[in-house]
């Protein structure tokens, strides 16, 4: 149950795989809704570990290197730079971000199984597995493809069904198939070590199914709940490989810690890693029931973070266990579900190039449409909206009119307050109200609604102006003005703290603007203790704009992007025709093709797909009936060089006898083309040979 006063906070980030870069799907899913939660608790006050790292084991890393002919550390040592910048650039806070390939991470993770080994918590057995006798080796899961049990998806993997989710053994797979060499592969012998999960049943229907059934996210907790309620069976702990961390014991040679066992305990090894930088002692942060541990992760991991792992932990017996994992559903993109190896997505450091300094209205839109509790949508014209009528039209506009007027009226100073009326009270016992409602909607991972409650509270500041008009009142009352200017100056500091979490770089933007110096003078709690934020005759710097307008050549560019990427997909997956029955080269020869020019066209009647057309031969000018009306307009192809089978037997078409026929292909739309010479100086009649 979830400990009221928790002396300090472990918060973990799924750890990325390093087979590619990050895409918008990654934060939205996971790192955004975990850095707010991490940057919001330090404001609090409260002590703080934050931690993740790169996951570089498991077969899709040697699987990925083979295709592109490095080694399997040259993959990881590229993505995991890659990655760690990404989040460096989009603000993602983390106190460590470490990577499984690190000794201490090896030493953690083999401790971790040899501790359970030793107390006999694991099952030595030798099963049959999948083997790929041309490859002559024994298939990780990932090595294998083939239709989901469960939803019929043909391009399931081995341990995951990425369209339906569903955790999987490679030998459910339903007629599967090797990656390394298109072979159906056969069922060998080998010998593993598997963690019982039939053991940890009791314990997870009382830990999940009836001390988190109030607290934890209905979609995690149903996905919990059908798995325990399927019946647990023992699951692998090691695999054939020769990437990865060696098994530690006797008759482990060969084999390496499967990733699903070694990549969550990459979250211990990172803390270690902190604590002894830091010079900390890490062991209350993973072993003090007064630590808060939360896991922040994506549907796909469900199972693996409530129920793989808490297993794992409670076999250990010195860890504590999750208080939450509240996992995120997907993010899809324009109507489609994100895909890695398509290209269908939005690319965290291909965004910066296009939008550079605009972390923050990424990070905002993909908060405002975060996949909470179900599959959410991302669109291009959205994020503009989210951009024009929220950061720029109500965030940025209140701010702007602020410090501008502070500065006209006078001189950048923050004026006296002088008596406040009603408006001026209720407003500020407002700002005061804000911390506790956003913090009420951040304790139950409401991120979205969070989110929502900051932009009230710049609605606030906009309604208050607009009320007072303090470019009305300056006229005729310097005394009221200077307490309208007060009033809105508290508000904007209040946004310049409690923005930080969502919006860290347009927080640490506007408290320069508004020279607020060190944090510690503004803590979240501040903005409802303290009577006043920012004294009178505090000296605020230049005013700038924090956010600017999205034009729509932007976003035309962006889906022009995605447009190609689609079209390039269905190309790409485009079927071939199989080839035809083998001619020998006098029947080849016995064809007659030559240049031509359309010389007149027009429609049949009553016909929607043919056209009528006069072709000059070279040899002759004669009629040829083509299916062609669907993808030309009559007027638009008369000129058309165009290559002609002449000697093809004539045949009547409605009524009309069509003496030839004109050599077509389709292009990647599946429009129809002409087949024709590439050079003018062809003549009339030339033969194709």
């Amino acid at each position: 149950m979830s400990k009221k006063s928790p002396s300090r906070y472990t918060i973990t980030a799924a750890l990325p795989y390093t087979n590619g870069p990050l895409h918008i799907g990654h934060l939205a899913g996971v790192y955004v809704p975990a850095d707010i939660y991490a940057r919001y608790q330090r404001l609090l006050g409260h002590d703080v570990a934050f931690i993740s790292g790169s996951d570089e084991h498991g077969a899709a890393i040697p699987m990925k290197a083979k295709k592109e002919g490095v080694s399997p550390r040259e993959i990881i040592d590229k993505y995991h730079t890659i990655i760690k910048m990404s989040f460096v650039d989009f603000g993602i806070s983390f106190d460590n971000y470490s990577r499984t390939s690190a000794t201490v991470h090896h030493d953690t993770a083999s401790d971790f199984f040899k501790n359970l080994y030793e107390k006999n918590d694991f099952i030595e057995e030798t099963t049959e597995q999948l083997y790929d006798e041309k490859a002559a080796q024994f298939l990780a899961d990932r090595f294998v493809v083939g239709t989901c049990p469960r939803c019929g998806n043909e391009e399931a993997y081995g341990d995951q069904c990425e369209n339906c989710g569903s955790s999987l053994n490679a030998t459910d797979l339903i007629n599967p198939k090797s990656t390394l060499t298109g072979h159906v592969p056969t069922l060998k012998k080998t010998k593993h070590w598997f963690l019982p999960l039939d053991r940890y049943e009791n314990f997870l229907k009382q830990w999940i199914l009836k001390d988190h059934k109030e607290d934890w996210k209905p979609n995690v907790y149903g996905q919990c709940k059908s798995w325990i309620d399927d019946g647990l069976k023992p699951r692998a702990v090691t695999r054939d490989l020769d990437w990865g961390i060696p098994v530690p014991v006797k008759g482990g040679e060969g084999k390496v810690l499967y990733v699903w066992f070694d990549a969550p305990i990459g979250y211990i090894s990172s803390t270690k890693e902190w604590a002894e930088r830091e010079g900390k002692d890490w062991e209350p942060y993973w072993k003090d029931k007064d630590t808060k541990l939360l896991h922040f992760i994506g549907k796909d991991n469900i199972v693996f973070h409530c129920i793989i792992f808490p297993s794992m932990l409670k076999a250990h017996g010195e860890y504590i266990l999750p208080d939450n994992v509240p996992a995120n559903e997907f993010l899809n993109l324009e109507g489609n579900k994100l895909s890695t190896s398509k290209n269908w997505a939005v690319w965290l450091h291909e965004y910066l190039i296009d939008f550079p300094d605009m972390q923050d209205v990424l990070r905002y839109t993909l908060t405002a449409n975060a996949p909470e509790t179900k599959d959410n949508d991302f669109t291009w014209k959205d994020f503009q909206a989210r951009n024009n009528n929220e950061l720029v039209a109500i965030f940025g506009n209140f701010i702007n009119r602020v410090t501008v007027l502070t500065h006209k009226y006078f001189e950048g100073e923050v004026p006296e307050l002088a008596t406040l009326t009603t408006i001026d009270k209720d407003t500020l016992n407002a700002i005061k109200d804000y911390p506790t409602t956003i913090a009420n909607s951040l304790e139950r991972y409401r991120f979205r609604e969070a989110g929502q409650e900051l932009m009230n509270l710049a609605r606030l500041g906009n309604k208050y102006l607009a009320d007072e008009e303090p470019w009305k009142v300056v006229k005729t009352d310097e005394a009221r003005t200077k307490t309208i200017m007060f009033v809105a100056l508290q508000i904007a500091t209040a946004l310049a703290i409690l923005s930080e979490p969502f919006l860290p770089f347009t927080s640490q933007k506007l408290k320069g603007m508004l020279n607020l110096g060190t944090a510690k003078n503004h803590s979240w709690a501040s903005v409802s203790e303290k009577e006043i934020l920012l004294p009178a005759g505090h000296q605020i710097n230049t005013s700038e704009l924090l956010f600017r307008k999205v034009e729509d050549e932007e976003i035309e560019q962006q889906l022009a992007k995605l447009e190609a990427t689609k079209k390039s997909n269905e190309q790409s997956n485009k079927t071939m025709a199989a080839q035809k029955e083998t001619i020998t080269y006098e029947d080849f020869s016995k064809l007659d093709m030559r240049v031509g020019t359309i010389t007149a066209a027009e429609k049949m009647p009553k016909a929607d797909k043919l056209l009528v057309l006069k072709v000059d031969t070279g040899l002759d000018t004669r009629t040829i009936v083509s299916g062609i009306a669907q993808s030309f307009n009559a007027e638009d192809i008369i000129g058309k060089r165009v290559t002609v089978l002449i000697n093809l037997a004539p045949r009547k078409l409605r009524g009309v006898e069509s003496e030839g026929m004109i050599l077509m292909t389709e292009d990647e739309t599946g429009k129809l083309v002409f087949v024709n010479p590439d050079k003018d100086g062809v003549g009339n009649g030339e033969m194709i040979s």
